[in-house]
């Protein structure tokens, strides 16, 4: 059975080790600072596990109950609550264990740091409101940790706060998630309105109530109640979850240091998005119009998206766009109500992509901060923990069997294929060019970085290389003081353990996962729209799917772009310049990342400035202070001078004006008729 207190335990203890590095971190010294942050996510991962092993193999029921009434009015409560279901207890297990290994990886990638303590208050912190989120049984919680988790990026992305593109991409990061957060709010208040309750359990109850009521929001113009609560979810799942248009913020998230882009893109808050959609499943089932939004806009994103990653030359920007295209794959499977493969997807990610992250920063040490792929090359003979580990997420990445990725990323494809929604065919045809998209810009990402020439050499005399942890030049690029050299224990002891995994995970889950009813209830699926019931008819066993993947087009297809990628980057480097060329108009579009942020500068920054200036000069310099402030001011002061004149110090003028002022008295008197 699971008990109020052993939640509670899991969700404090890294709120407590938050507490104690950020507020007497000074005191206890970085040792203690790292030693409070790890000890409390080390105690909510251990105690996730057993979380997750009570529901799964210790028969325990699942757990839904409020332990803290935060107001009620009206008849509306709204509480502090725990839905412990298979789908929250693998997201806790997920959320924890990738936020340990990032804990203990940051010990070497953060040593020389200043804010070595504040760092690890703040990651302890993001793993609070995360584990609140998923952990949560009703809307206005989920929304705490929502806030939360985007606080908290905020804080981390513009973590080197003296280095102005860090602080530029905190900021933006920040502003484009409130976008997203206003459908999100305004879903929430529809969810409110129209199913009486905040919590989970008596919404969904109630979500069969919404079939065939439409609401007009323009006159004239009915829209399905169900259609309009989730399309203002998933808005905000596009900006937490990077879902064309709203994923901008995220290839800028890369600023922050390395460890927390592999806690934001790996496990905490991107994945935020599809654990929700996944969660509202039963308000979605009643939606095709809202399904068909979101396979379509994560279909688009797994494909165009990815294309950007093969123009990148920043080792973790390439990354960064492999999780765009990556929770792309994500979304599509949740609109073809392939939930269960989505959060399968989810789940294997997590791990390879915090791999390859943490594995991008441990070659980042290695050349002394330098992150561009062109001054690196060769580095396998240096680094072998990180190159056979980074090899292992990439294989998963790309989908190769047996390695993770294969058995949730196929299935995903499988599953938009057999989908009948709207847009199922297009979905489809992005989610399987996508594989090949994949495998490009994966392997030029490890042909550059590990094979070929060295293409940076070694000067004793030279300081650093382009740029150290705050981005301040020390010398020339692709020059190091030293060799590089495989990262310390505390570095490659995650990858190691990442990398499992990575490899292995796939084989034992995909049978309880998408074909054994893992989530049971936790996730509601229309008969209609049960792709993986019609895919489950196909299986026959773990070994018989990975045999049969030879025969697959996604196994070719990654096959494919290995091949191209292997001939271009490894074979015959000056071919890479040869495509460049022939492609040139599109690789310009592709390279400028399809102008998203010169359109959004153009529309809205600069527009907003130019509405900003001309408030400032027309209602506050001119209205507000000319007017009402200056001007009465300046009224005043005109009638004081005037009125200065007549106090002359003279006796007689003052006695003329008495009498003066008498006359006048009396005239009126005398003149106004009296009744």
């Amino acid at each position: 059975m699971l008990s109020t207190s052993l939640l509670l335990a899991i969700v404090l203890a890294p709120l407590a080790g938050a507490v104690l590095a950020g507020l007497l971190g000074r005191r206890i010294g970085r040792a203690g600072a790292h030693s409070a942050a790890i000890l409390g996510v080390g105690i909510a991962c251990v105690l996730s596990f057993y979380v997750f092993y009570q529901l799964v193999w210790g028969g325990a029921p699942d757990y839904d109950q409020n332990i803290y009434t935060w107001f009620q009015v009206a008849g509306i409560g709204a509480h502090v609550g725990f839905l412990i279901d298979r789908l929250s207890a693998m997201m806790m297990v997920v959320v924890s264990f990738v936020s340990l290994m990032v804990h203990i990886y940051t010990i070497g990638y953060m040593a020389d740091d200043d804010g070595y303590q504040r760092f690890f208050s703040y990651t302890a912190l993001f793993t609070f409101f995360m584990l609140m989120l998923v952990m949560s049984n009703n809307f206005l919680q989920l929304f705490f940790g929502w806030e939360g988790v985007g606080l908290v990026s905020y804080l981390l992305i513009g973590f080197w706060f003296k280095k102005p593109t860090a602080s530029f991409a905190g900021m933006k990061a920040f502003i484009v998630n409130r976008v997203g957060d206003l459908g999100f709010v305004l879903g929430i208040a529809a969810a409110l309105r129209f199913l009486g309750s905040l919590d989970y359990g008596t919404a969904f109850a109630h979500a069969p109530s919404l079939v065939g009521r439409s609401i007009q929001i323009i006159p004239g113009h009915p829209w399905s109640v169900a259609t309009l609560i989730c399309i203002l979810l998933f808005i905000g799942a596009m900006g937490k979850s990077a879902q064309v248009p709203l994923h901008v913020w995220l290839p800028d998230s890369m600023e922050g240091p390395t460890p927390i882009s592999a806690l934001i893109h790996a496990a905490t808050m991107v994945t935020a998005g599809v654990f929700m959609v996944a969660r509202m499943s039963p308000l979605f089932e009643l939606s095709t119009t809202a399904l068909s939004v979101v396979l379509v806009i994560g279909a688009t994103g797994a494909f165009f998206l990815g294309l950007i990653g093969i123009t990148q030359w920043d080792i973790k920007r390439v990354v960064a766009y492999s999780t765009l295209s990556q929770l792309g794959y994500m979304m599509a499977a949740l609109g073809a109500s392939a939930y269960a493969a989505g959060m399968f997807h989810l789940m294997t990610h997590a791990f390879f992509k915090a791999l390859l992250f943490l594995g991008a920063g441990s070659v980042i040490m290695a050349m002394h901060h330098e992150q561009d792929m062109r001054y690196m090359g060769g580095l396998r003979r240096y680094m072998p923990v990180t190159y056979l580990t980074m090899w292992a997420g990439s294989l998963a990445l790309c989908g190769i069997p047996p390695f993770a990725g294969f058995y949730s990323k196929d299935a995903i494809i499988e599953a938009v294929g057999a989908s009948h929604i709207w847009g199922a065919s297009y979905a489809y045809w992005c989610v399987l060019l996508g594989v090949f998209v994949t495998a490009t810009y994966t392997f030029r990402m490890m042909y550059l970085t590990f094979h070929g020439e060295e293409r940076f050499h070694v000067d004793a005399h030279a300081g650093h290389g382009h740029d150290d942890a705050h981005g301040e030049g020390h010398g020339e690029r692709g020059v190091l003081a030293h060799a590089p050299h495989e990262s310390p224990w505390v570095v490659t002891l995650p990858l190691v353990l990442l990398a499992i995994p990575s490899l292995l995970i796939g084989i034992f889950a995909v049978r309880p996962l998408l074909y054994g009813n893992f989530f049971g209830s936790a996730i509601v699926v229309a008969p209609a729209h049960d792709v993986l019931a019609e895919m489950a008819t196909h299986f026959h066993g773990v070994l018989a799917l990975t045999l049969h993947a030879v025969l697959t087009a996604p196994f070719w297809i990654a096959v494919a772009g290995i091949v191209v990628t292997s001939y271009v980057y490894l074979l015959n480097p000056a071919m890479a310049d040869v495509v460049k060329r022939v492609l040139g108009p599109v690789y310009r579009v592709v390279d400028n990342k399809f102008y998203f942020d010169e359109v959004y500068n153009a529309l809205f920054v600069r527009g907003s400035v130019a509405l900003g200036q001309a408030l400032w000069k027309g209602a506050d310099a001119g209205a507000i202070d000319g007017v009402m402030v200056n001007g009465s001011a300046s009224l005043v002061d005109r009638v004081a001078r005037r009125a200065r004149t007549l106090q002359s110090g003279f006796l007689y003028h003052y006695a003329f004006a008495m009498i003066v002022g008498l006359i006048l008295l009396l005239a009126g008197f005398l003149l106004v008729p009296h009744a």
